[in-house]
């Protein structure tokens, strides 16, 4: 398997997910992605162990963004090993790096150190708040800076109600998306220059991009928007139902007016299309805490897979509110691409999938995630390393 970017070298050094997200995308793509790890690995290698309070064998979120990668294990704080690093990156076409910016420039990897001697380098760089401002070394994670900071979790809790929990890696998968159609575009730039360039992102500045609507309205029009529930909702037949067996579904008639009789001949409620608190699109706002109680008792006559018969029979878009065990098995999530296998030591490995195809250079999975340091040696041979000075590096601590 090729893929688009193939040929391309990416040099990572990352931890957690948001930069390793892209770097694995990328791999997926194609590119010949090498992770630099420190002696003890990236922290994420054993964030489950540790939460689960036991040995467990697989790090199953791990391998979706390290997967098909080749890890060197480098002690950075040694010259030898800063020494390796340069190596690499003089013969990438990419760098990417999470790592706070004093981390780099500590290492002597900034962007002006790496490319005085690789000027065709794109050096992507993923931080919590920005990589030019005062917050730059901030701590941050997707909760902090994405979650919290950027108003994604108010933005969707109800009046008075606690915050709840983000799901791991959330704004992290999406800033590595950020990242990797950030770096294609430079690499493309480069076709047509010759020249490299920085190319940045944040978790913070995705968030606010991915709630650009809410911000967009109050920039603009002094509106403060705030959360609602589904008996509050601007166009009620948008919205959430639970049917007769328990199982929610949406409803999402957006161009209300256009759908509502379609709705109302599912429901064999035509008579609702006659009272005048619900007969246009704005009454049906002013009056949708009793429309809302009203479809609720409709649809708690029949279960779901009745009510999706008839929806689809009558024209009325619809959509089941899945958990993760029923997207799993949902033909249409199944037949979308969002699962892939990787080919592992004792058979295949269900994965989740990159979220882009490629018609004409397919990609995807090239293999596990590497075991910490699995490729040291490899990779120092394809850098003109013998075995004697692989043995000095060694001992001076500079590998392990």
């Amino acid at each position: 398997m090729s893929g688009v970017l193939e040929g391309i070298r990416v040099v990572e050094m990352g931890v957690w997910v948001a930069g390793p997200s892209a770097a694995a995308i990328l791999c997926d793509w194609g590119a010949d992605v090498i992770k630099i790890e420190p002696p003890n690995g990236d922290p994420f290698r054993g964030l489950f162990a540790n939460a689960l309070g036991a040995a467990i064998p697989v790090n199953p979120p791990f391998e979706i963004d390290n997967r098909g990668k080749r890890s060197i294990c480098l002690d950075l704080a040694r010259e030898d090993g800063r020494a390796v690093a340069r190596q690499l990156l003089d013969a990438a076409d990419v760098f990417v790096t999470n790592m706070r910016p004093r981390v780099v420039e500590q290492y002597g990897l900034s962007y002006d150190d790496v490319r005085a001697t690789n000027p065709r380098i794109i050096y992507c760089q993923v931080t919590g708040h920005g990589a030019d401002v005062p917050e730059q070394n901030r701590a941050a994670y997707d909760i902090g800076a994405f979650w919290s900071r950027a108003g994604v979790g108010a933005s969707l809790t109800g009046p008075g109600q606690p915050i709840p929990q983000q799901r791991g890696g959330m704004g992290d998968h999406m800033t590595g998306c950020n990242a990797a159609a950030a770096i294609s575009a430079a690499l493309y730039r480069r076709e047509k220059t010759g020249e490299g360039q920085r190319v940045a992102t944040s978790l913070v500045r995705t968030g606010v991009y991915m709630m650009g609507w809410d911000y967009a309205l109050e920039m603009r029009l002094g509106v403060h928007t705030t959360p609602y529930d589904r008996f509050h909702a601007p166009n009620p037949i948008i919205n959430c139902f639970a049917a007769g067996d328990g199982r929610w579904f949406w409803l999402l008639l957006l161009q209300g007016d256009r759908h509502w009789p379609d709705l109302l001949r599912a429901i064999v409620r035509e008579d609702l299309g006659e009272d005048e608190r619900w007969d246009d699109i704005s009454k049906r706002r002013t009056n949708a805490e009793s429309l809302v109680a009203e479809l609720d008792a409709e649809f708690a006559k029949r279960p779901l897979d009745d009510w999706a018969a008839i929806f689809d029979r009558e024209n009325v878009w619809w959509a089941p509110v899945n958990t993760i065990t029923e997207a799993l098995a949902d033909p249409v999530a199944r037949e979308s691409g969002a699962f892939t296998t990787v080919e592992g030591p004792d058979g295949p490995v269900p994965m989740v999938n990159t979220p882009v195809d490629f018609c004409g250079t397919p990609g995807g999975p090239r293999g596990l995630a590497p075991e910490l340091g699995q490729h040291t040696e490899e990779v120092l041979l394809e850098l003109s390393y013998d075995w004697e000075k692989i043995i000095a590096l060694k001992d001076a601590g500079a590998i392990p």
